[in-house]
């Protein structure tokens, strides 16, 4: 009779280690983990004006997730993203304001009407390639501007003020926007929700192709892929993204402006993405916390604060082109690297 052997099931590895062996997931967990600590903080000292600004820093960075999508995973520079994160305000603020004062509604129209938007607009300028696909969407952008700039129905220059608070209820909890607190809370949640949808979506065959057409688009049909279908995809996405984190825009600042649609937003955007690492999506994340708070502590000492923001992106531009995550991955994989040879 043979004796039987029990084996001990072998350990996984601590869950800071098996972290460390994926740097972006890592770098993810991070940033939202430091915005929780940095609520319970605030909450503790009720600093409303904080709230807010680290409120409109992830408002922003949804903004910026979209640009890094067509960016830094399709390879298409928008000009004109701002397009749709203001149009996203607007349809906010019009459901909110002209019809019923529901969350829920609000980012549904905005859904809807920027997927259709997306649509139209990603036909026109798809079409293009590299230097005409930014001058196109850039265009837009300035068309749309101009129209909402000069519509009396949508206040003109001045926009619409007095956009309603919504009541946000999730079943038997609901949460109110006026609350810094808790509005802070209920962007962060989505922020995080659209970047683990982003960042999932990256990891399927549609992520797949979008590199691929990054890499090299004139390959790709070859494959047997038709580049244009997945690149109108990803730009109705992205118009999704930034519509949707507009809409949320008029619930934090209670109005919008034409002012949300120009190359000025679009830019900061780029800006955020670039900075924070393009390619990578918390890049862009941690690249509109990081410049969002600049401007704020900057502007407290001179009101030029763009002069700022553009040295850094020069800087950035030219000694950093990966950009401040893609630094940190690029060392994390090194420690990976000399970790695996030695053991």
């Amino acid at each position: 009779m043979h004796d039987m052997i029990a084996e001990s099931p072998v350990a996984s590895p601590p869950l800071a280690h098996r972290l460390l062996r994926h740097p972006i997931r890592l770098l993810a967990w991070l940033f939202f983990g430091l915005a929780l600590s940095f609520a319970v903080v605030a909450g503790i000292k009720g600093d409303v004006f904080f709230f807010r600004l680290a409120t409109e820093a992830l408002i922003f960075g949804g903004l910026a997730l979209s640009v890094d999508l067509l960016l830094g995973r399709t390879g298409l520079l928008p000009l004109g993203q701002a397009l749709f994160f203001g149009f996203g305000a607007y349809v906010s603020a019009l459901v909110l304001k002209q019809g019923l004062p529901s969350f829920w509604l609000a980012m549904a129209v905005v859904l809807v009407t920027t997927t259709l938007v997306g649509l139209v607009a990603g036909v026109i300028a798809i079409r293009a390639k590299g230097v005409y696909f930014a001058l196109i969407s850039f265009g837009l952008a300035q068309v749309v501007s101009k129209v909402v700039f000069n519509t009396r129905e949508l206040g003109a220059s001045d926009g619409i003020i007095g956009v309603p608070v919504p009541q946000i209820s999730f079943g038997f909890f609901s949460v109110d926007a006026a609350s810094p607190a808790g509005f802070f809370l209920l962007v962060l949640v989505f922020t995080a929700a659209l970047y683990g949808l982003l960042a999932y979506l990256m990891k399927t065959p549609f992520g797949h192709q979008l590199a691929a057409i990054r890499a090299n688009e004139n390959r790709v049909p070859f494959l047997g892929v038709d580049p244009w279908r997945y690149k109108l995809a990803a730009f109705v996405l992205a118009a999704n993204v930034a519509g949707l984190s507009g809409a949320l825009y008029p619930m934090l600042r209670g109005f919008v402006s034409p002012e949300l649609m120009f190359f000025q937003v679009s830019g900061n955007a780029i800006i955020n993405v670039i900075v924070g690492g393009t390619g990578t999506l918390i890049g862009a994340l941690y690249g509109s916390a990081i410049l969002t708070l600049l401007k704020s502590v900057i502007g407290t000492f001179t009101a030029h604060h763009q002069i700022v923001i553009g040295v850094i992106f020069m800087i950035s531009v030219i000694f950093f082109p990966r950009g401040l995550i893609g630094y940190v991955v690029a060392a994390l994989e090194r420690r990976n690297s000399r970790t695996e040879a030695s053991s």
